[in-house]
């Protein structure tokens, strides 16, 4: 009798990475994977702890395992549990808690799943969070795009984020074994790989000496420079594009001070490489940029922003940002809401702050009301519908190409522009994780219609 597993990720693209390669640990044991809304033997909920409200869906989410099946066996691993393993260990049902290094080892902590009396907890210290875990998409993780990790933790002090403790410090994956495992992937048919980590722009990893893309060079020359050659990301891209096929690169999200030119230019000449970064703000006054600990200010910020419109024609940049910081004061987050409603962005992903424990801005003065927080919250995601309804709008009339996604919905395909557009059209089978070429028509709230250009719609990358 085969044993069912179902998951459940909180957060980011990374922890769907991170989610996935757990997932196949259980596949190779003969775990059926089903959906979390159907009963399971087992439930494994990678977590997340950017956010208050992240903390509490935790809860909610192990709730709902259990009303699925009172006698599954539930297992609460990632950054929330890194962070807090002893509040989840008290969740009525929990069996088991793992930190952010045990979750990959999973099974050589878990003997067997019946449910216990009480939670067992398997958290290393963050100082010994030092080992990079290799996590990309896989079977187990039904998707046309793969999300591929290739760096992981973060050195940056920023006063707001718990990040850096749960994840340790900023590690890379070696570059010989990102080529190798990009190349696995394109092989298993994904059409974009979707590079994320805590801080993907941070990159940074020694040239394997076995590493040779270009078998025609003199090795003997190279080999002591090759060895200890330092690769960022830059660098990092170029190996990877070097790879002949069909695919295209997406970079999840980016820190502004570490997005440099030589970035930009590459996607500004290669079709493989996405037209689109996502770029961290978190606010537009100078002076909470301070009290966060940024590394940047507001004029680095535009004369970036204006850098990749100016290269990249019809680029999609998004931006993440924070209200309600200790100290944002009514006039500082209308600095924030004017600087970015007259810079020529995409999209916003707007986040309230949340006091979180083992901060340095918890002990910041000048703390928001929460309804303000929200009615600031708002406002920001009314002006990012408003920016990506005229971003969309600028689309129409003109040809995108378009990765369609494994859906029928509705009688509709529906799949993302290399500028990151969301794009729909009347549902082709043989189109499905295939790059396409329409023209756009007309756009329906958050989502823009195509017509597939005739003679010329599978193309090559």
């Amino acid at each position: 009798m085969s044993f069912t597993v179902a998951f459940h990720t909180l957060g980011c693209k990374l922890n769907f990475a991170e989610t996935s390669t757990i997932g196949e640990q259980f596949l190779q044991r003969g775990f059926s994977i089903v959906d979390y809304s159907e009963k399971a033997d087992v439930y494994v909920i990678n977590t997340c702890t950017v956010t208050e409200h992240a903390d509490k869906e935790c809860r909610q989410v192990v709730r709902r395992a259990l009303r699925n099946n009172p006698d599954a066996f539930v297992v609460v691993t990632g950054c929330y549990a890194q962070l807090q393993p002893e509040v989840i260990s008290k969740i009525d049902g929990v069996d088991a808690v793992l930190g952010s290094s045990e979750k990959f080892n999973l099974f050589n902590y878990i003997e067997n799943f019946q449910k216990k009396e009480l939670s067992c907890i398997y958290v290393s210290p963050t100082e010994e969070l030092n080992f990079f875990n290799s996590s990309h998409s896989t079977i187990a993780d039904d998707r046309t795009r793969a999300f591929f990790k290739v760096q992981d933790g973060c050195d940056y002090k920023c006063t707001f984020c718990t990040i850096p403790l749960a994840r340790g410090k900023s590690r890379s994956m070696n570059p010989d074994e990102v080529i190798q495992q990009f190349q696995e992937l394109l092989s298993h048919g994904y059409k974009e790989i979707v590079l994320t980590g805590v801080n993907v722009g941070d990159y940074s990893a020694l040239l394997n000496h076995n590493l040779d893309l270009n078998p025609d060079h003199d090795q003997e020359q190279d080999h002591e420079q090759e060895q200890i050659q330092e690769i960022d990301l830059y660098r990092l891209l170029k190996m990877m594009l070097e790879i002949e096929g069909d695919y295209r690169i997406r970079v999840s999200s980016i820190e502004p001070n570490l997005l440099n030119e030589e970035v930009l230019n590459l996607a500004a000449n290669d079709s493989r490489l996405a037209k689109h970064f996502h770029i961290p703000l978190q606010s537009g006054s100078y002076k909470v940029l301070r009290l966060m600990q940024r590394r940047y200010n507001t004029d680095d910020y535009k004369k970036l922003i204006y850098m990749l419109v100016d290269k990249i024609e019809d680029v999609g940049i998004g931006v993440d940002v924070i209200v309600g910081f200790p100290g944002e004061t009514e006039e500082d987050f209308l600095d924030t809401y004017n600087f970015l409603r007259d810079l020529p962005i995409s999209y916003l992903h707007v986040f309230t702050y949340s006091e979180r424990p083992n901060t340095k801005s918890i002990q910041m003065p000048g703390k928001v009301d929460v309804i303000e927080r929200k009615r600031r919250n708002n406002m920001l995601r009314i002006l990012s519908e408003k920016k990506r309804n005229e971003f969309y709008r600028r689309m129409i009339g003109k040809e995108l190409t378009v990765l369609f996604e494994h859906e029928n919905m509705d009688g509709f395909m529906k799949g993302f522009s290399s500028n990151y557009v969301r794009v729909k059209n009347p549902f082709i089978k043989e189109y499905i994780n295939k790059f396409v070429k329409v023209k756009i028509r007309e756009v329906d709230e958050n989502i823009c219609t195509g017509e597939l250009i005739e003679n010329v719609s599978l193309i090559k990358m």
